[in-house]
């Protein structure tokens, strides 16, 4: 077989994903192996570059076929050097991950913010394919994102642009001090912990509610069910979820003029219920011109989004 290849790895706190895509984006193979993070960055590292190895050794392609080797990682990057200055899952600091597989593969490496990564693979291959111009929100424990702009991840002048989660959106009198310290951020009311703070909050005020019948941890799939349900409560914690990531998107839709939201993460499941209700915030407060014609969609490749866009980081750089 003559066809050129990428491999995409996507270092997770407990696994390692690796995956080997077509130039067009398509996945072909994975591979998933423990990180050993416990073991050190030199494991880790080793770890990775025989995953990589190990996929292609297993696949019906050659390792001279291999263009290159995508990385993302979460935490803080001097990307241009593929650096790990710090990562909060991993422990690591100062790691020189892009010349350590260099030098171990003899391909070229690029390494990326995990969030960016996976905002690279819906563009390249998901739910942004054919659009050059998008942005992603990542509803999970946090809210990630990623802008793309024509074609190529907006990386700021030290790698942290698309920061989306740390918007501060939620009024003074509303706000709440988010994790990163700073007060009102759109993480603190439209993240899975968001829900799940403010239902708390609301079964501990003693607000009628089926929440409080739940003896479980609550979660926000919980909310959304009770939401869905016809529970007032429920209701208005997802709405305002809702409202202030409409809120976030008008603001963006401004300032980058995006063809396409795309919005992935556990939350997201919630489908179109949440949909219907970012859209309409959206409209009513993104001006009716720069409004025409985006679009407000789900994400589609769900945990392989970080294989595909560090792979995608081989040719979209």
């Amino acid at each position: 077989m003559s066809d050129k290849i990428i491999v995409g790895v996507d270092i997770g706190g407990t696994a390692v994903k690796v995956g080997i895509c077509d130039l067009n984006g398509e996945l072909l193979h994975t591979f998933e192996g423990p990180t050993e993070a416990e073991k050190g960055a030199d494991a880790v590292c080793n770890n990775i570059a025989n995953y990589a190895l190990q996929i292609v050794e297993q696949s019906p392609f050659s390792w001279e076929q291999v263009e290159g080797v995508g990385v993302g990682v979460a935490g803080f990057l001097d990307i241009p050097n593929g650096i790990i200055k710090f990562s909060p899952n991993l422990k690591f600091r100062n790691v020189p991950l892009k010349e350590f597989l260099e030098n171990k593969l003899q391909k070229k490496v690029l390494v990326n913010n995990d969030a960016n990564v996976a905002a690279l693979g819906e563009a390249w291959a998901g739910a942004g394919s054919g659009v050059s111009h998008c942005v992603c929100y990542t509803l999970g424990t946090g809210v990630g994102g990623g802008i793309i702009v024509s074609d190529r991840i907006v990386e700021g002048f030290n790698g942290l642009a698309g920061e989306l989660g740390h918007m501060a959106i939620v009024p003074d009198l509303e706000a709440i001090q988010c994790g990163c310290g700073k007060m009102g951020c759109l993480e603190t009311v439209s993240s899975a912990t968001g829900i799940i703070r403010m239902a708390k909050d609301a079964v501990a005020r003693g607000d009628r509610t089926s929440l409080s019948f739940i003896t479980t941890e609550i979660t926000a799939k919980d909310v959304i069910d009770a939401a869905k349900a016809g529970d007032e409560v429920a209701t208005r914690i997802v709405a305002r979820a809702a409202y202030y990531l409409g809120k976030s998107m008008a603001t963006v839709a401004v300032v980058l003029n995006p063809e396409r939201f795309i919005i992935g993460g556990g939350v997201s499941k919630a489908g179109e219920y949440l949909f219907e209700q970012i859209r309409e915030v959206f409209r009513k407060s993104t001006p009716e011109i720069v409004a025409e014609g985006v679009q407000i969609v789900p994400a589609i490749l769900g945990n392989n989004a970080g294989v595909v866009g560090a792979a995608g980081l081989i040719i979209r750089s």
